[in-house]
């Protein structure tokens, strides 16, 4: 039975397996390569006559197939979200901890589940109303045209998932772009997000998976010799092409060299102080945070180091500059500071108005606070409660503190001795615009405070890979401090130099180097999406004219 006829047969089971397989795709694992035909059922699905012809019919089983698909991919991809159960050393019962958790795997699935709906109505409404033939054109010359209405149904397919994702991207909940299935197994790939970021590789994932499946859709019907085993020879041999195409360009970037100079270096430490989530916010966890970052603190200044960097809100309390009279009061991690003159990056709360930030402080050897950034994107009911006038009566917060986080601005900058930074606090790894911009303002290096400490192993290793990418997309050395794990040093072609190990306590000290190169992406953004959208119109126009001419 050929791939057609299953699909139509059953179409819901193979798509699912579809979205599964994608879902398998993204970090700890080394299945990277399923990515570039799992998208293959679900395109041949929603483009192919299985359903009713009935207009409004069919395109709503377009989007509960985009849905399923959806749900496959994001659902398996996200589940770590369960981690954050049980939530009992918060106060919350062990059954409403597990309602929700359950709860917020449900939503972010949904979410994602949302996009690819859109994605498959978009792709069906689209083709009626620009692709297919009139009913009465059957020239010679409208079939021949037939493999080119195919292609510019792969260049809307691309078009419509990038314009997706970066809508999807502007908002509050992001994680599962198609682009971090390939981090940090495919560097060659990643490469390509140095041209127009995150959407080069997703484009790419989306063109060869739409000539497969356009392959298998124009193969259906012709003789066995023209197809191999349904699939079209010509599409076959096109995706293939594509396929060693954009690696081939990838590879060009990859082999740069990465020049440096003894000027511009930098010799950073990292304590991965190894607080539990369950201790952190309590009496105990502020005894051991001190104790563990103070004492860290120390072994990498004597070790020589110029900074160093702690995990996001290491020192979970409020940080101010304390003057000479108050120097007895302040903690012992600003007294250690004072003593060895080392400059460190401290990860704790700041505070705006009568809210307080999730902050960065870069604190000068003299006990000065030379900058600040603060968290801009902050976690939908981790940190703050989404319309908080409605949600607020019924969902319990899932962060202990007293009062909502405020965000900081998108458009901050970092000053430290050496320069300006790149800082992205946690979640903030998967925007990558956020690195986009502050390297475009003069960022030399990436600094990933973080802390991953209530999720399942499966997010610290996705966390990572989302750093991976945004040093390659900006041409940077990244360092990451991690609560507990997966603290690392990636270079600016992506190479995990040193990675931590999970929950335990570790320093590390690793040369960088300060760069100011600037790639396509950092100077121009994502232009490629833009770019594929005009263009896809533009065919799409000259499809529909061209019908007109030959009826």
């Amino acid at each position: 039975m050929s791939l057609l006829k299953i699909l139509r047969s059953t179409p819901f089971v193979p798509v699912l397996i579809g979205g599964i397989l994608m879902g398998l795709t993204p970090a700890p694992t080394h299945l990277w390569p399923l990515a570039w035909i799992a998208l293959v059922p679900l395109w041949v699905v929603i483009l192919s006559p299985i359903s009713s012809e009935n207009t409004k019919f069919r395109t709503m089983w377009a989007v509960w197939l985009g849905a399923t698909w959806g749900i496959g991919y994001h659902g398996l991809a996200l589940a770590w979200i369960t981690g954050v159960h049980p939530m009992t050393w918060m106060g919350v019962p062990w059954l409403a901890s597990l309602a929700i958790a359950l709860f917020c795997w449900a939503f972010i699935t949904m979410w994602g589940a949302i996009l690819v709906g859109g994605w498959a109505w978009g792709m069906v409404v689209l083709h009626r109303l620009f692709l297919t033939p009139s009913s009465n054109s059957q020239s010679p010359e409208t079939r021949k045209f037939a493999s080119l209405r195919s292609l510019i149904r792969v260049l809307l397919g691309i078009a419509l998932w990038c314009g997706l994702e970066s809508l999807w991207n502007q908002g509050a909940l992001w994680w599962t772009s198609l682009s971090y299935t390939q981090s940090p197994n495919n560097l060659i790939i990643l490469h390509l997000g140095r041209l127009a970021g995150p959407s080069t590789v997703t484009a790419a994932l989306v063109a060869v998976n739409g000539v497969l499946a356009e392959g298998w859709l124009q193969g259906h019907g012709e003789h066995r010799a023209k197809t191999w085993g349904g699939l079209r020879r010509g599409y076959g041999i096109g995706a293939i092409g594509l396929l060693l195409g954009f690696h081939l360009l990838g590879f060009s970037l990859y082999r740069q060299p990465l020049l440096s100079s003894p000027e511009t270096t930098l010799r950073i430490g990292i304590i991965q102080g190894n607080v539990p989530n369950t201790i952190k916010l309590y009496p105990e966890g502020w005894r051991r945070a001190i104790e563990g970052y103070t004492a860290g603190y120390e072994v990498l200044a004597m070790r020589g180091v110029d900074a160093v960097l702690t995990p996001e809100t290491a020192l979970p309390f409020l940080w101010q500059e304390w003057g000479s009279q108050e120097r007895s009061q302040a903690p012992t991690f600003y007294q250690a500071v004072m003593d060895r003159g080392v400059t460190a990056w401290v990860g704790a709360l700041g505070k705006r108005d009568d809210r307080y930030t999730n902050s960065l402080f870069t604190m000068t050897g003299d006990g000065k606070l030379l900058s600040r950034y603060d968290k801009a994107k902050l976690v939908p009911l981790g940190e703050y409660i989404p319309f908080e006038s409605i949600l607020g009566r019924f969902i319990d917060r899932l962060s202990p503190l007293d009062a909502q986080l405020a965000p900081g601005s998108l458009d901050q900058t970092f000053e430290t001795p050496w320069g300006r930074a790149i800082v992205a606090i946690c979640y903030e790894s998967a925007f990558a615009d956020l690195f986009r911009r502050q390297a475009a303002a003069g960022g030399q290096f990436i600094l990933s405070p973080s802390n991953d400490a209530h999720y399942s192993a499966t997010m610290p290793a996705q966390h990572h890979a989302q750093d991976v990418m945004r040093a390659i997309e900006t041409d940077r050395w990244a360092v990451r401090a991690v609560n507990t794990g997966y603290s690392a040093v990636v270079d600016p072609h992506g190479h995990t130099l040193w990675k931590s190990q999970l929950n335990t306590y570790e320093l590390h000290e690793a040369t960088i180097d300060r760069r100011q190169t600037r790639t396509l992406y950092v100077q121009w953004g994502d232009w490629l999406t833009p770019l594929l959208i005009v263009l896809s119109g533009m065919t799409c126009f000259f499809s529909r004219e061209h019908d007109h001419r030959v009826q």
